[in-house]
This record gives C-alpha cells, sequence and structure tokens, in this order.
C-alpha cells in the first residue's frame, strides 16, 4: 500500500479512537443539564433520578469493556477492515440516537448502542494499525493511536464544558420558525455533546470505504466463544459493583446488609474468573486465551496498563474534582486543568512512539512511570490554596508520563501476541487499562461517597454540631448565615483536600508497583531488534517462545511496513 494511504487510513483510525475515548468522559460534564431536562418530576425523589442517570455513565463504560474483548477476537477472525467500519456506523447511529432521546430510558439505552460501538473502534483500530505498519514504523503508528485515544479521554470534560457553556440554540432555533417538536430534538446544548460526533463518524466512515481494501488483516478460521464472555460478564459486573458499594450504609433503600452484598458480589466476581480461566484452558478459541499470558512481556504490558489505568482514572476525575470542590473553579479553571493533562498525555504517547525506535521498551516504559508517580506525589501537596497553574503542571506531568507508557507496552503485547493475533493482544491490554480505570472509579466512588456522608453526619449531628467547624467569632450566627456558610465551605474545601491528598498518594502507590513488571516488556532485544527492522524474526515455535513470545498462534512473521 501507498505511504499516502496508509497515512490517511491511520487518521480515519485515529479519529475513531478519539471519538470512542471521548465518549467515555465527555458525558459527566453534561450529566448535570441531562438530569435537569429528562429527570421525571412525578418521582417525588430527585436522588432516585440522579441514580438511575448515574448509568449514562456506568452503562457505557461497562458495555465498553465487555465489547473489547469479543471486537478483538472477531478482528483475528473477519479481518479489521469490516469490522472498523461496522463499529463506526454502530457508535455514529448511536450518538444520533443520545442526541434525540427524550426520556431517561432511552439515552440509557441509546449509550449502550454506542458503547457497543465505542468498544469495537479501540481494539479493532490498534489491531489495524499494527496491520498497516511494521518495522520501526509500527511502534509510530501505535504511538498515534495510543495519543488519539488519551487524548479523547482526557480532553473529554474539556470538550463537554465548552459545548454547555458556549452552545446555545433555543433562541436560534425558535427565530429560525421551527416547531416545538423539532427543537425538541435539537435543544438544549447537552444534545450537541452527541451530535457532534456524527459528521466527524461519516466522513471517517467515508473515507474508510473509499480506501483499497489492501489494508485489511488476513481472515483465518475460528469460533466466537459467546460462554466465555458471559463469564467475564458475569465477574466483570459483579466486582465492579461490588467495589463501588464499598462503605456503603445501605443497598437500594432496603434493609440487607451491604457488608453482605459486597463480599458475595466479590465472591461471585473471584467465582466467575476462576471458572472462565479453567474453561478457556480446555477449549478453542477461547473469550480471552490465558496462555497468551504465558509470554513475560505480554503479562507484563497487561499488568502496567492495569495499574496505570488505575492511576489515570484518580488523575483525570480526582483533577476535576479537585478544581470544581476544593477551588470552586468553574469551566475556564476546568479547562486550563485538564486541558495540561490531555495535551501532555498525548504529547508524551506521540513521542513514545518515536523514541523507541533507539530506546528499549524497558527505559521509555520506566521513565514515564517514574513521571506518573512524581505528578502525582506532586499532586498529593496540594492544598485548599494551592494556585491554578500548580494544579496543570501536576496534572501535566503525570500525563506527560502516562503518555510515555502508552507505546512500549502495545508494542510489547503485539510483538509477543504475534500477528495472527494482533487483534486479541490489543484487546487485552485496552481491557487491561479500561479495568484498572473502573476500579479507580468503583473506589473513588465508594471512598468518596463514604466520606461524604460522614462529614455531613459530623456537621448535622446535633442543632449546635456546626459550630465547632466554625470559627468562634460566628458562634453566635445561625447555621444559615451567610458568614456561617462560608466559614463552612471553607472548612468542606480544607477537608476535600486532604481527602484528596490520600487518594494521589495511594495511586503513585499503585503506579510504582507497575515498575518491576515494566522492566520485563522488551523480550529478547536481538529478536525485537530484527521485527522493527522488518527482517526475519524467528521461525520455531521453540525460539519464539524462548524470545518472550508465544505459540499459541503459530504466529507469522511480520512484513516490512511503511515509515512514518
Amino acid at each position: 500500500m501507498e505511504r499516502r494511504s496508509a497515512v490517511v487510513l491511520l487518521a480515519v483510525i485515529g479519529a475513531g479512537v478519539f471519538l470512542a475515548g471521548l465518549e467515555l468522559m465527555v458525558t459527566a460534564v453534561a450529566l448535570p443539564s441531562i438530569l435537569v431536562d429528562l429527570a421525571d418530576p412525578n418521582t417525588g425523589s430527585a436522588w432516585v433520578e440522579l441514580r438511575k442517570a448515574s448509568w449514562i455513565i456506568n452503562g457505557y463504560l461497562l458495555v465498553y469493556i465487555l465489547t473489547m474483548p469479543m471486537a478483538g477476537r472477531l478482528a483475528d477472525l473477519w479481518g479489521v477492515r469490516r469490522l472498523f467500519m461496522g463499529a463506526l456506523v454502530v457508535f455514529t447511529v448511536g450518538s444520533a440516537l443520545c442526541g434525540a432521546a427524550q426520556t431517561m430510558d432511552q439515552l440509557i439505552a441509546a449509550r449502550l448502542v454506542q458503547a457497543i460501538g465505542g468498544g469495537v473502534l479501540v481494539p479493532v483500530g490498534t489491531a489495524a494499525a499494527s496491520h498497516l505498519f511494521s518495522g520501526a514504523a509500527r511502534p509510530r503508528a501505535l504511538g498515534v493511536v495510543g495519543a488519539l485515544t488519551f487524548l479523547g479521554m482526557a480532553a473529554g470534560p474539556v470538550i463537554g464544558a465548552a459545548i454547555i457553556d458556549t452552545v446555545h440554540p433555543e433562541e436560534a432555533l425558535a427565530a429560525a420558525g421551527l416547531g416545538v417538536d423539532a427543537i425538541a430534538f435539537l435543544a438544549p446544548a447537552w444534545r450537541w455533546v452527541f451530535y457532534l460526533n456524527i459528521p466527524i463518524g461519516i466522513v471517517a466512515l467515508t473515507l474508510a470505504w473509499a480506501a483499497s481494501p489492501d489494508w485489511d488483516s488476513v481472515r483465518r478460521p475460528g469460533r466466537v466463544d459467546v460462554g466465555g464472555a458471559a463469564l467475564f460478564g458475569v465477574a466483570l459486573v459483579s466486582g465492579l459493583v461490588g467495589l463501588t458499594l464499598l462503605g456503603s450504609t445501605e443497598v437500594a433503600a432496603t434493609t440487607v446488609d451491604p457488608i453482605l452484598v459486597t463480599v458475595g458480589l466479590l465472591a461471585v466476581a473471584a467465582i466467575a474468573s476462576a471458572v472462565a480461566v479453567i474453561r478457556a484452558l480446555r477449549v478453542e478459541d477461547p473469550f480471552l486465551d490465558p496462555r497468551l499470558f504465558r509470554s513475560v512481556p505480554f503479562s507484563s504490558a497487561a499488568l502496567v496498563s492495569l495499574l496505570t489505568g488505575y492511576a489515570f482514572a484518580t488523575a483525570i476525575i480526582g483533577g476535576a474534582v479537585f478544581v470544581d470542590r476544593v477551588l470552586y473553579g468553574g469551566p475556564d479553571e476546568q479547562r486550563v486543568a485538564l486541558g495540561a493533562l490531555a495535551g501532555a498525555t498525548a504529547l508524551g504517547a506521540l513521542l513514545s512512539g518515536l523514541v523507541v525506535r533507539v530506546v528499549p521498551l524497558q527505559v521509555v516504559a520506566v521513565g514515564g512511570i517514574l513521571l506518573s508517580v512524581g505528578g502525582l506525589l506532586a499532586m498529593s501537596t496540594w492544598t485548599s490554596t494551592v494556585e491554578l497553574g500548580t494544579v496543570a503542571l501536576g496534572l501535566g506531568v503525570f500525563g506527560f508520563g502516562f503518555g510515555l507508557s502508552v507505546t512500549p507496552r502495545s508494542t510489547a503485547a503485539v510483538e509477543a501476541a504475534g500477528r495472527r493475533a494482533f487483534g486479541t493482544a490489543s484487546a487485552v491490554v485496552t481491557v487491561a487499562r479500561m479495568l484498572g480505570m473502573a476500579v479507580g472509579l468503583a473506589i473513588l466512588t465508594a471512598y468518596g461517597s463514604t466520606t461524604i456522608d460522614r462529614l455531613y453526619d459530623e456537621v448535622y449531628a446535633s442543632p449546635d454540631a456546626y459550630l465547632q467547624f466554625i470559627p468562634e467569632s460566628l458562634h453566635d450566627r445561625p447555621l444559615r448565615d451567610p458568614l456561617v456558610v462560608g466559614a463552612l465551605e471553607e472548612w468542606a474545601s480544607r477537608e476535600a483536600a486532604a481527602i484528596m491528598v490520600g487518594l494521589f498518594v495511594v495511586a503513585a502507590g499503585v503506579t510504582a508497583v507497575a515498575i518491576p513488571p515494566a522492566l520485563t516488556l522488551g523480550g529478547r532485544r536481538d529478536s525485537r531488534a530484527r521485527m522493527l527492522d522488518g527482517a526475519p524474526a524467528a521461525t520455531d515455535a521453540t525460539e519464539r517462545t524462548a524470545a518472550g513470545g508465544s505459540d499459541v498462534d503459530d504466529l507469522d512473521t511480520p512484513e516490512p511496513g511503511l515509515v512514518l
């Protein structure tokens, strides 16, 4: 394939993974507006609607993670071209349905459709880039894909805030003489968070369809392990719900002991995981093949992805919460802080794709992890008086380090698995990262909710309980006095900052644990050097296994690729 065609296709793949990453986070900013617009006024409880509305995000994340391994498997069986194009269609249609939703139930259902497309785009896009480019060009292409994936995820809150803050279609639509029914599908502004995806998806689909079919991967016979997918789904859903319930005092307004429910759900997750692994070892073409993990570089790539994913979720959510609840910053302040994280992450991912050609994977990955740890430790020193520039700097340092670790783990995984399992390898590494993020979000939710409940109980334990949290000079004033409210907000800001310190320290420790596996990402240097140079790699299964690869799929040798 000509270099120009390959670059165009890489841009198409980049657009797809950017949209998929964007939708993971962009809706979080729009959620308050969605709740105001779609909440049922007859429910009698705003908390019921808020709990229901959370599935706009949680449902997307769960389906997204569940779809990824299946997508990676189908990419190996069906080829990447038609699967990627089909995912673009599903994602674009799902985005249109989300924007047009008139009820909360419709929006949740549309988000599930959207998540199916998004969950396919990332692993299949990574596999497609691996097939399009080989030799020295492959790490650079994976760096571009990784940069755009994480740029989309980190830019989600920034773009969402910009749309909500600047798009006001109601008056313009009314002036244009459109009827009430038409306006209902185009306003308010939160609908354009989803409609924005439609033109981008159509352009990407058109370019992918018009491109030469040569970019498709070789298809091979096999089957889809539906039973394994079901077991994985049970383990994932029960485990994440169990983590979210940690520290809760009740479950769905019932008298059931939350501890028993949490332990039960985590036990189900552990049993389902064990059964899934045992079953996968006994069937052909399993949903997730545990035999791939016999390769040390592959296992290390998945573990690094899992641990750094946890830290990435902590940085995004923690940074946004800190600006909002500690600094009481608005959309402009959030754009500065999260924009620094987004830009630095993309820059680090792009740079890592260039430097791994001359620097070993282990060195790049460990350097990125150390920078991430340093950024998180710097974030743990934030107080309620910290400057916004300092917040942006800390998030930027973390993001740059996180971005540097993207290409080494992706490259190690696909090279260890081999050409015939690029889709599966890409999916496993991506799922590991998303699992880390999901666990991080679940723990943040559980810890934050428990702490907020405790602080609320302390303030309202008695009519005079609030006095212990305000200056003595204000003790003669009532609770609703503006000066008392201001003093309580200052106290709450300091308490929130202390909470975030603990979360950032834990995330730094989790990230540091990724250093030992990162040291084993490279496999045998001479084998990897031949692959990067486009020369034939080992053809004997035993030699490949000794080099850190896997003989599970009768691996093929990558052909020389284009140079970006």
